[in-house]
């Protein structure tokens, strides 16, 4: 067996073990992160286990992925004190788990569930398949190999987490293999068309202004195919609108023909910046992201430094000579 068909088994092994599983899924979690943790939690329920899930503080559900499932969510400061095993699904690094990584670290055992080339592995069993298009995609996998059976409300949190990470199915690790689970994903009664318009086609008025603000100061260097802007803390305010409503400003950045590499940067707070970063393929963000102390894929990556923006988008600009 390959190092990763190891790991496959010994996770699958101590899953089916284990009378009671948490869940963990990364600080602000995204479609990837929190369909998976729900996925999993269902499926172990529907199983037989005690099982629940949680995300570290702020213990806020973003906007857009509000539709899932959230019976057996649990706020970090409620969940149970003895466990059998905890599960970190799509945490590339410890410091994403927050405020919840000594109580992932106290676990009897835990297993790392993520697709990021850059994670390391931090846990007993570190499953990490940097080839597969999102966590939620390994999940379906560990759910079959387990027997465990799904039901819709599982199935539309998996697909949510394959759907967001795939970029609606457009990125490159969209593979016959990806459809081929999302058919089976659509076979439990999943509805696209509701999922794709809860998470993509609901914003509030307010996002127009805001989004009109970050577009009227993008900034595009032909030269380095590099395209950037920023939301400020006064664009949100103006707006009376929550940062987490303002994700997918990414994707309008990114647009620009003859652009290689986008960046929407987020001030956060007094030399505080939030990033993230996209790549049609010939660069590697990734790497970029890295050097503030992120990290992600090829083609989407994301930081969060202590650096101001005009700091961050020099040394972007300086890594792209």
């Amino acid at each position: 067996m390959t190092p990763f068909e190891e790991a496959m088994a010994e996770a699958v092994e101590l899953i089916d073990g284990a009378a009671s599983i948490v869940f963990l899924g990364h600080v602000g979690p995204d479609g990837d992160a929190l369909g998976t943790i729900v996925g999993l939690s269902r499926a172990a329920r529907k199983a037989g286990k005690a099982a629940v899930a949680s995300f570290p503080m702020p213990f806020v559900l973003p906007r857009t992925l509000a539709f899932l499932d959230n019976d057996l969510l649990v706020a970090p400061g409620e969940l149970p004190a003895d466990v059998d095993l905890v599960v970190s699904c799509d945490v590339a690094a410890p410091d994403r788990l927050s405020d919840l990584l000594p109580y992932a670290r106290k676990a009897p055992k835990l297993i790392v569930i993520d697709h990021h080339g850059s994670n390391e592995g931090f846990g007993d069993v570190n499953l990490i398949d940097p080839t597969a298009a999102s966590t939620a995609q390994m999940a379906f996998h560990i759910i079959q190999r387990l027997g465990w059976s799904l039901d819709v409300t599982a199935a539309t949190a998996l697909y949510t987490g394959v759907l967001t990470d795939t970029g609606r199915f457009q990125y490159s690790m969209t593979t016959p293999h990806v459809h081929r689970i999302v058919a089976e994903l659509l076979e439990h009664g999943v509805e696209p068309d509701k999922v794709g318009q809860e998470v993509y086609e609901q914003s509030p008025f307010a996002y127009l202004k805001v989004a009109g603000a970050v577009m009227s100061r993008a900034v595009f260097d032909e030269e380095r195919k590099f395209v950037w802007s920023v939301l400020l803390r006064s664009d949100l305010e103006a707006a009376s609108m929550e940062r987490q409503d303002a994700d997918g400003l990414i994707d309008l950045i990114r647009v620009t023909v003859g652009a290689d590499v986008a960046c929407l940067l987020k001030e956060i707070g007094e030399n505080e910046t939030k990033g993230s970063l996209r790549s049609r393929g010939a660069t590697d963000v990734a790497a970029i992201a890295q050097v503030f102390g992120g990290g992600g894929h090829h083609n989407a990556a994301g930081f969060f430094v202590r650096k101001s923006p005009d700091e961050v988008i020099a040394k972007i600009t300086e890594l792209l000579v």
